[in-house]
């Protein structure tokens, strides 16, 4: 069976079991806001990013400062800061993240591995690669494959590979595509969002992808993981890694909202259940 007929096949029925359901437009619209103590097992779970293309090196230093602290997977980087993360990183455990095709996923597949085998020659331990979208859309299927397949076998078994897909760019049936031929090619996670599309995480997305992946390829949510609420909603629905700058905050249960904001997550009544807010429905 050629990789079109197994897409074909996979999509019919993941698609038939789950329908096309429209996600909500961010996971924050979900539930009250939830504020608990600290919790150190939350750290398993963060990707500490810092991505923004004016980084400094003292920003990136406080980063793996407070990854060391907090004891986070990983700390996510560009590839040209992957030598100094990994410097600073030495001995801690956490491990060097590097993103790869970032953020738009357009250079050829010799680019993309080329990175790839450069930011694990570096130090890094996993990598973040951007699919070919636009070939993804036009249903280039092997195109999309090969591409996931030459950074997986310029990084395995040195490093993992996330793979991501971009979910606000995509339908419910070209998640359903783009997660099967990530496994299919051998990828160790798939996740939702580079930070630079229009939209990040939601919980619709995270258990779509968990519906076609299973067990076999880990998820990682990405982008809008803000706060603890948001946190626990990914993990519940498959996510085991986040992709967020707020890692701290979900260790510590900190509300990302001060007063005077309003989520419009529609669980108020007099006032909103954080605590921190008065509004009531008819003013939204």
């Amino acid at each position: 069976m050629d990789i079109n007929e197994i897409v074909k096949e996979v999509t019919k029925s993941v698609m038939e079991k789950v329908g096309v359901q429209n996600a909500p437009s961010s996971p924050s619209s979900q539930g009250p806001a939830n504020s608990a103590a600290y919790d150190p097992g939350y750290a398993q779970y963060m990707d500490h990013t810092v991505l923004k293309p004016e980084t400094v090196k003292a920003t990136l230093k406080r980063f793996c400062d407070e990854a060391k602290q907090y004891h986070f997977a990983s700390v996510c980087v560009n590839p040209a800061n992957v030598s100094y993360v990994v410097s600073q990183l030495k001995g801690s455990g956490v491990k060097t993240c590097s993103v790869i095709g970032f953020p738009f996923g357009a250079n050829t597949s010799f680019i993309k591995a080329a990175e790839a085998t450069d930011a694990i020659k570096n130090g890094a331990e996993e990598v973040d690669m951007v699919i070919n979208i636009g070939a993804l859309k036009d249903k280039e299927y092997d195109v999309v494959y090969n591409d996931i397949l030459a950074v997986v076998n310029a990084a395995h078994p040195q490093a993992i590979v996330k793979v991501i897909i971009e979910t606000c760019a995509l339908t419910d049936e070209e998640k359903v595509v783009a997660c099967t031929l990530a496994k299919r090619a051998g990828a160790d996670f798939v996740k939702t969002s580079t930070g630079y599309g229009t939209g990040g995480a939601t919980v619709a997305d995270v258990k779509l992808m968990k519906q076609v992946v299973g067990d076999s390829v880990k998820i990682k949510a990405s982008t809008g993981i803000n706060d603890r609420r948001i946190c626990d909603e990914m993990l519940k629905a498959g996510a085991v890694r986040m992709g967020t700058s707020k890692g701290i905050k979900i260790v510590k249960g900190e509300l990302d909202i001060v007063p005077g904001d309003c989520e419009k997550c529609g669980n108020c009544s007099v006032k909103c259940p954080s605590g921190l807010v008065t509004i009531t429905k008819q003013s939204y």
